[in-house]
């Protein structure tokens, strides 16, 4: 047998796919910097076996592994060796499919999917080295060239879907947002029995009228909430009173809980069954509950008297509608907040004041 110092040694798991052996094998956190090549950004795409590296992703995915230190997870990195590898079962004669992977220290690893797992692991082991003595899963596959480590790359990812906003808001247990999202759809009447949880848009045949993720960003626009802000006991309190006394103001949500009128007719024919108004709503809320924190009841009853129907053109054109069609772009709900503001009687700010006068100019070209 050869010295065993001229190999890369792992417990391992051997298995096959498609008439290929692979490997998984437990690696270290400490050696994943060492161990693994990327392909460099100098590097044209047509001779990479994956993308360029997006160096913005790296400095979130290393804090989290610092900020969750004993509770993150890390799913499997995938790589290609492009040399003979050895696999040595713990019990050869019964052809046991445990044992060490041993791969020759000058081969070549080269990452195949999860380059920027491996930048942010190399990151955060200079923060905290104590991190090294950590294992993550590594997938290994003997490389066949690069057109074979592309392919790879392309199939690894053709299937890939990111989770919707709705499903992530309803299984992040870190996220403030999220959190009070949940619970204004369990415990909000405007929302209980009307919330979709897993998608984030809504088709025409369901009977939801609003989603988690438009939920979350319109109560974040509320109470003026960055992402990793604290929501206090208080202030969920406040966004479900919010929320309730806009939908008492809005008969058509009600109507909807009560299925006395069907949600499909309501998105087809209303600008307030759209995600993009709930979260205008939520930016003018967050107005009116600064400039009136004692009389913001009598002031949201005026939003009864707003025309919401999609007809109402010189309402809602150029703000919540472009060219006939919803626009859920950021300018579209500011401009949509502050038709809602100017219902409910409230001065529009400087900023207000210069989003309405580009829209203005808009319309007169």
């Amino acid at each position: 047998m050869e010295d065993q110092s001229y190999f890369h040694t792992f417990p391992a798991a051997q298995g096959t796919q498609a008439g290929r052996p692979f490997f998984i094998a437990m690696c270290p956190l400490r050696v994943i910097p060492k161990l693994f090549v990327f392909d460099e950004e100098e590097v044209p795409a047509e001779l990479r076996a994956q993308r360029t590296l997006n160096r913005a992703r790296v400095p979130e995915i290393a804090h989290y592994l610092l900020s969750r230190r004993d509770a993150y997870v890390m799913s499997a990195l995938t790589a290609s060796v492009d040399a003979a590898v050895k696999f040595l079962p713990f019990e050869p004669e019964k052809q046991s499919s445990l044992g060490y992977l041993q791969i020759p220290m000058e081969a070549r690893i080269l990452i195949n999917d999860g380059q920027h797992r491996r930048a942010a692991i190399e990151e955060a082991i200079k923060e905290n080295p104590g991190l090294g003595s950590d294992n993550v899963p590594v997938l290994f596959f003997v490389d066949e060239g690069l057109v074979r480590s592309q392919q790879m790359f392309a199939d690894l990812n053709r299937y890939a879907v990111r989770p919707s906003d709705s499903l992530s808001t309803l299984y992040d247990r870190r996220d403030q947002s999220s959190e009070l999202a949940r619970y204004l759809a369990a415990e909000c009447t405007t929302f209980k029995t009307l919330t979709e949880f897993e998608k984030s848009t809504i088709s025409n045949r369901s009977t939801k009228l609003f989603t988690l993720s438009s939920i979350k960003r319109a109560s974040r626009a509320l109470l003026r909430k960055g992402p990793k802000e604290e929501v206090t006991p208080q202030e969920r309190l406040i966004a479900k009173e919010y929320w309730e006394a806009v939908a008492e103001q809005i008969p058509d949500w009600v109507n909807a809980r009560q299925r006395k009128v069907s949600t499909a007719d309501l998105r087809q024919d209303f600008i307030h069954a759209h995600g993009v108004t709930l979260q205008a709503l939520g930016m003018a809320g967050a107005e009116l509950l600064a400039t009136h924190p004692k009389n913001w009841r009598s002031k949201i009853k005026a939003l009864r008297k707003v025309d919401w129907s999609r007809t109402n053109s010189p309402a809602w054109e150029g703000r919540a509608i472009v060219n006939g069609r919803i626009s859920k772009s950021t300018s579209s709900v500011h401009l949509a907040s502050n038709y809602i503001k100017q219902a409910m009687g409230l001065t529009l700010s400087p900023g207000d004041r210069e989003i309405e006068s580009r829209r203005s100019g808009r319309s007169s070209n």
